[in-house]
């Protein structure tokens, strides 16, 4: 059963970072290291970002390739909002949370044939393909598919689209050209399907509102190619500040823009929005506590509980994240946070400024919400730290510690 405290009659504070004594409070209860998820402050992102597009005919999906777990994305149902899956994994762990199959939009890469059968069977009727041959794949297993039930209608209600790739993505492996389109149109016919939709994807974290709104008029000609037109998702790749106070996505203007220039067309079409990081980057924090202090002249150098390998990969992220703790003093260092392994690069921040730290004290890395758990892995054999979720003025556990017992998992061990 999850452990539920009752917070309502403390002075913490809910806002991140949290103060002390709510960050004291969970290492004791939970242990350290420990992801600290803030559920108000995702669903009120989720607000805004839902505000910020007025289409009528648009459907929320979120990308959950970011973080997949299942009270985490309990919340993007609960708010209205439909799941994005890359993979498999991502539709099984949707369908675990309690989203219809209807809800959950494909637009991934690479399935082999069981993988697009599973797909199919589990009842996901809108799919995205990124090449050809995936299309091909797709129409192979889906006559397959309804020849083993015995269908005749071979399920129409399908609804499959394109993953485009333009010049303005940039070298990208991504997509299909609108060259290649005339193809792909008469191969979706040959067993009875069409392709009513066009998938435009700019590349993950992007902070620019302008890198999608520019692109707006081009994408929506290149969808008009396709004579059963009814559905545009605008990706997809939508960025968060993790330098606070840096550029941030404008929501508001890229909204405006999108809803201006659909309504324009003079058509009714279904618009398909799948924000991942920027909905959930930023309600997460990692805490974790300091084992370790020791100088190089002036600079100070932290070791900590946890790893890089509990933070997305820098070319996911860029490398930074902001990191603070909770002594108040005017005197602060040049400060490198280490993590507990070996390895070169293990560094959580480096040339932080932060004040002289102890053994024992805590520190928390912000913005952690997105590829931080989901990104997290086993490198040099260190079991991943548990989850918490703050919400409704209670924390509970939302997934368990790892001990050392998962790095013997599906091991196969001589008698």
């Amino acid at each position: 059963m999850d452990r539920v405290t009752n917070l309502n009659d403390s002075t913490h504070n809910f806002s991140t970072p949290f103060c002390w004594e709510l960050a004291q409070e969970l290492l004791s209860t939970y242990g350290s290291p420990l992801y600290v998820y803030e559920g108000d402050r995702l669903r009120q992102t989720i607000e805004r970002i839902t505000k910020a597009v007025s289409y009528p005919r648009t459907q929320f999906r979120f990308a959950s390739v970011t973080n997949g777990n299942i009270a985490l994305l309990k919340i993007f149902r609960s708010s209205g909002w439909g799941l994005h899956a890359n993979t498999p994994g991502d539709i099984y762990l949707g369908l675990k949370a309690g989203f219809d199959p209807s809800e959950i939009v494909y637009s991934g890469s690479n399935l082999n044939w069981a993988e697009m059968l599973q797909v199919l069977d589990w009842g996901v009727k809108t799919l995205n393909f990124d090449s050809i041959a995936q299309l091909q794949l797709c129409c192979e297993v889906f006559l397959d598919h309804a020849k083993a039930r015995r269908r005749k209608d071979k399920d129409v209600n399908l609804r499959l689209g394109l993953r485009v790739n333009l010049p303005e993505t940039g070298d990208s492996r991504i997509g299909v050209r609108p060259e290649e389109f005339a193809d792909a149109i008469a191969l979706a016919g040959e067993v009875g399907l069409k392709l009513g939709g066009l998938h435009f994807y700019r590349g993950t974290g992007t902070n620019a509102t302008t890198a999608f709104t520019q692109v707006i008029d081009t994408v929506l000609a290149t969808a008009q190619k396709l004579p059963d037109w009814e559905f545009l998702d605008f990706g997809g790749g939508f960025g968060y500040p993790y330098h606070h106070g840096g550029a941030a996505f404008d929501w508001e203007l890229f909204g405006a823009e999108l809803t201006d220039r659909i309504t324009r067309l003079g058509r009714e079409i279904d618009l398909v929005i799948e924000p991942g990081r920027a909905a959930i980057a930023g309600c997460a924090t990692l805490l974790a506590q300091v084992v370790s202090v020791k100088w190089q002249a002036e600079k100070q150098i932290i070791g900590v509980d946890t790893t890089v390998a509990n933070l997305s990969v820098p070319s996911v992220h860029g490398g930074y994240r902001e990191i603070v703790c909770w002594k108040k003093t005017d005197k602060i260092y040049t400060t490198d946070i280490c993590g507990n392994t070996t390895y070169s690069r293990d560094y959580l921040g480096k040339n932080c400024q932060l004040p002289a730290l102890e053994v024992g004290d805590i520190i928390a890395i912000l913005d952690v919400g997105a590829y931080g758990y989901a990104m997290s892995s086993h490198f040099l054999h260190r079991p991943k730290p548990a989850e918490v979720l703050l919400e409704n003025g209670t924390h509970r556990l939302i997934r368990q510690r790892e001990d050392y017992s998962v790095l013997l998992t599906n091991q196969v061990l001589d008698n």
